[in-house]
């Protein structure tokens, strides 16, 4: 009988909050809108995304704290923290980072924007004519759907919705002398967030492009209307986060979509509120009152010196100012892919005999793809629709995790069956934030003769995985898509992802037995290929480690170097600190939290972590183990967290082919030295190397390449100026 391995276990000292490493993550977010270098619109659009996460990070992360702070719990994170000094550290951390980002928008994007003629005024500061046509504006659009909601003994303290913005109103009755509190929702969902004004009212010269007032000033400053006879004496704007996380208990797969859509109206009206930001010269007495009516504690508050809600900076990027934003990128057609496009057959850009089939080409070797330099849509959307209308193809079955509202992949699974094909969705109903879209997409998708479920009890399905059965000669024949990311059209140009499409065998029967795990009673406790969790990932990774380990302990190189999300899992980051200590290089690309520390003497000093942070939002996955060389390489949609590695169904593919993987050898070294790059130190602070002249810059070197038509995998690692961005 074989013993396992114990679990590795890692020190309180040795492990990083994952909380404080995230925040550490949204700081560099934060850092891209503070660069001077790039596009004014563009730093606009990183502060929204800070802001954006970190309304997220409220509504799940600090509100489980809450919850176990509630409950009683007083059991220690891996770092060694109760809920509530993690709580205080969160608080610690954030303030300073509010506050850059709100001088940062005051004192610089305001007036640098106004400069190219985008201007954002503050209500007192419009002309006369801009405030006659605002003013108008709040009476034909705005004041109807006003509802004003009195605080008194006969009115209790209003429901406060999650993340609206609100205007607390103190009146004062002439009559009685009496103040009086209101609160007055601004009506963002309905309305945009900054009111456009007509260009011809300003003063400026020459005309500016686009000129807005926020939305709660408009409201603001016309209060009198709401408060006839009465005199408004202040007005203060407030913001409330709430828990929006939501618990299901594990049910059959029946009752999942009803749970979900009772959850879903529960998280709309919101649960307990866990933040509570107002504007900063808003009095104490204020504050208190609004404490008290959302029940939070001091500690739950935030003042801050500027606009509440700043992800609307977002909306900007449709003012057409070109000048400001990057440069549009446009993807390219995988070259293996380039003949093997239906659309270019009817329009006549290519002859038929030019012409061959995805299949043949999958049939010919696998190919690698990079998205967003690689087209979502002449690869994975182009695949799906040939097998769609192949007459030869019987069956397709695939997970959706994340899809984009006018879904190509949903209307190719669509037209699948009704030509006759057996098509199954395995739709992931518990995807945070995307649960209301996927359930409409299962409905429309059953609605449509395709075979939906909702996958495995107790466990999220994250992976992401496509399986085409075709008739070939007799035989069934297996495509197969492996990738790092999701089946959307949208996000695949905004976030860095990889993927492989391949005619094994192997993978094939491996995904039909993943599959029939996923839809029945198969208990698969093992594959031919492919890494699953939760059944063999963790054990494989940790296999492939100790490999290096035992490689360097007999003098042998060990190397690792991997590329992932975050890197949390306490029992990988303690084997990779006795990988260390044996000698093994390590060298890891964290975009986000990362709980080990590096570079501490005699316990990390082999390892070197590095997080790219740029134009598109690093998604991909890629895990490399030196072998005593003759390395193995791994594509997929796992991090290295507990959650991925026990908690939900992962698939982490082996790219065999020496040329591929000679690609992602090589996209490796351009992340470990990407002259951007931030380094982490060992006490978890980031610093981050200035770009100057030519330097190698990932992203900006692979649009370069793309552009140029090259095939990246058998061309030299490179140079490129210009930013990230």
């Amino acid at each position: 009988m074989v013993t396992a391995n114990p679990a590795p276990t890692v020190p309180p000292e040795l492990y990083i909050n994952r909380e404080l490493s995230w925040i550490d993550f949204n700081y560099r977010v934060l850092a891209q809108a503070l660069d001077e270098r790039r596009p004014l619109l563009e730093q606009a659009k990183f502060s929204a995304i800070f802001s954006n996460n970190l309304d997220e990070f409220f509504m799940v992360r600090v509100a489980t704290l809450k919850s176990q702070l509630e409950a009683g719990v007083t059991c220690l994170s891996d770092d060694g923290l109760t809920p509530q000094e993690q709580l205080e550290a969160i608080r610690q951390k954030l303030r300073p980072l509010l506050e850059l980002q709100q001088q940062h928008y005051r004192h610089s994007l305001k007036s640098h924007l106004a400069e190219y003629g985008l201007q954002l005024i503050d209500y007192a500061n419009l002309n006369d004519a801009q405030r006659s046509w605002v003013d108008d504006y709040f009476c034909s659009a705005i004041f109807p759907v006003l509802t004003p909601l009195a605080v008194d003994p006969s009115h209790p303290f209003p429901f406060i919705s999650n993340l609206s913005l609100n205007v607390a109103a103190l009146v004062r009755d002439p009559e009685t002398g009496q103040q009086e509190f209101a609160r007055v929702k601004v009506p963002q969902k309905i309305l945009p967030r900054f009111v456009q004004i007509p260009t011809d009212l300003s003063d400026r010269q020459p005309s500016p492009v686009f000129t807005a007032v926020p939305l709660e000033q408009v409201v603001a400053f016309n209060l009198s209307l709401l408060f006839p006879g009465m005199s408004v004496e202040g007005h203060y704007f407030f913001r409330v986060t709430r828990d929006a996380d939501l618990e299901l208990r594990d049910l059959e797969a029946d009752d999942l979509m009803e749970a979900l859509e009772e959850g879903l109206r529960k998280r709309r009206r919101g649960g307990e509120v866990v933040r509570l930001e107002v504007a900063d010269e808003m009095p104490e007495s204020v504050v208190q009152l609004l404490m008290e009516g959302t029940a939070v504690e001091p500690q739950d508050v935030y003042r801050i010196n500027g606009p509440l809600g700043l992800d609307d900076l977002m909306s900007l990027m449709a003012v057409p100012l070109p000048q400001l934003k990057e440069k549009p990128h446009k993807g390219r057609t995988a070259p293996a892919l380039a003949r093997a496009q239906k659309s270019l057959l009817e329009d006549g850009s290519i002859k038929a005999e030019e012409f061959e089939s995805i299949f043949s080409v999958i049939r010919r070797g696998d190919v690698l793809l990079q998205h967003p330099y690689d087209l979502f849509t002449t690869s994975v959307e182009e695949f799906l629709n040939q097998a769609a209308d192949d007459p030869s193809v019987l069956a397709i079955k695939m997970t959706l995790y994340r899809t984009s509202r006018d879904s190509g992949v949903v209307s190719a699974l669509i037209r699948a069956a009704e030509n006759g094909k057996q098509v199954m969705a395995l739709v992931e109903l518990k995807a945070r934030f995307d649960e209301d879209n996927n359930i409409q997409w299962a409905k429309r998708l059953e609605s449509s003769g395709v075979h939906v479920v909702y996958g495995v009890i107790g466990l999220k399905t994250h992976t992401k995985i496509l399986l085409v059965v075709r008739k070939e000669k007799d035989r069934l024949n297996s495509y197969v898509h492996i990738g790092t990311g999701n089946y959307n059209a949208r996000t695949s140009g905004l976030y860095t992802d990889l993927g492989l499409l391949t005619a094994n065998p192997d993978f094939g029967a491996d995904l039909v037995e993943l599959f029939n795990y996923l839809t029945g009673f198969s208990k698969q406790q093992s594959f031919r290929r492919l890494l699953v969790a939760p059944v063999s990932l963790r054990s494989r990774m940790e296999e492939l480690i100790r490999r290096e380990i035992d490689h360097a302990r007999a003098g042998r190189e060990g190397h690792i170097r991997a590329k992932m999300n975050s890197l949390v899992d306490p029992a990988i980051i303690a084997l990779l600190y006795e990988a260390s200590q044996a000698g093994v290089r390590i060298q890891l690309v964290v975009r986000g939290m990362c709980s080990l520390r590096p570079g501490m003497a005699g316990i990390s000093d082999h390892i070197e972590v590095v997080s790219v942070i740029g134009r598109f939002l690093e998604h991909s996955r890629v895990f490399w183990f030196g072998n005593a060389g003759e390395p193995e390489v791994f594509i997929g949609s796992a991090d290295w967290m507990t959650r991925n590695l026990d908690r939900r169904v992962e698939a982490v593919a082996p790219v065999e082919d020496p040329v591929l993987r000679h690609h992602l050898e090589e996209l490796l070294d351009l992340y470990l030295h990407d002259a951007g790059a931030w380094h982490m130190g060992p006490e978890g602070q980031f610093s981050q190397r200035p770009v100057e002249g030519d330097a190698t810059l990932t992203q900006a070197t692979l649009m370069k390449r793309w552009r140029g038509g090259l095939t990246a995998a058998r061309e030299p690692v490179g140079k490129a100026a210009g930013s990230t961005a």
